[in-house]
């Protein structure tokens, strides 16, 4: 390939140009072929845009779904960043009212902790309204809550954090 004349800079650069994309190309294959094209994407749903399948990840696949099922009568466990991150919404579904007590039991303190960071959340407290979490007996099929203040925003989102009521244990719920 014969290189063009001094007096042409640009055709200089552009062969340059080329030249180092081809090198750069051929590097960050490393050898290996070109992955194959991707699979036609799936139709969607017209009236709402969205995939015509809804797939929801199980969060607690296996044995550790089961064990909050059996032992503690709850399933659907959820740690959600709310509110700007200001507040960090546990939730939680009643499949067995018995099991789930302790849950709602106002004499056990709940707690939010992020072994990780070192921090450990607490349900506020406020003058006119109190806790904010529900505070009635729990009744099967039904979905429950309560909010941990996040002041400051030490947990974010991904995160690891375990809940803590009583004897109650929900270890490596990920902040959504």
């Amino acid at each position: 390939m014969p290189w063009p004349e001094p007096s042409k800079p640009a055709a200089i650069l552009a062969r340059l140009a080329g030249l180092l994309g081809v090198a750069l190309a051929s590097a960050s294959l490393g050898g290996q072929q070109a992955p194959p094209p991707m699979a036609p994407a799936k139709p969607t749903d017209a009236k709402h845009g969205a995939s015509a399948t809804h797939y929801r990840s199980e969060r607690f696949a296996g044995r550790a779904g089961t064990y909050y099922r059996l032992v503690w009568g709850v399933d659907g466990l959820g740690v959600k960043w709310a509110e700007s991150g200001e507040v960090i919404r546990f939730s939680y579904h009643v499949l067995d009212a018995d099991k789930a007590k302790v849950l709602g039991d106002k004499k056990f303190e709940p707690s939010l902790i992020d072994p990780q960071a070192g921090v450990k959340l607490v349900v506020p407290s406020l003058e006119n309204v109190g806790q904010l979490r529900q505070g009635v007996p729990p009744e099967n099929g039904q979905s429950y809550w309560m909010v941990f203040s996040n002041k400051g925003r030490l947990e974010k989102r991904g995160d690891h954090v375990n809940v803590v009521i009583g004897a109650f244990h929900a270890d490596g719920l990920v902040v959504d």
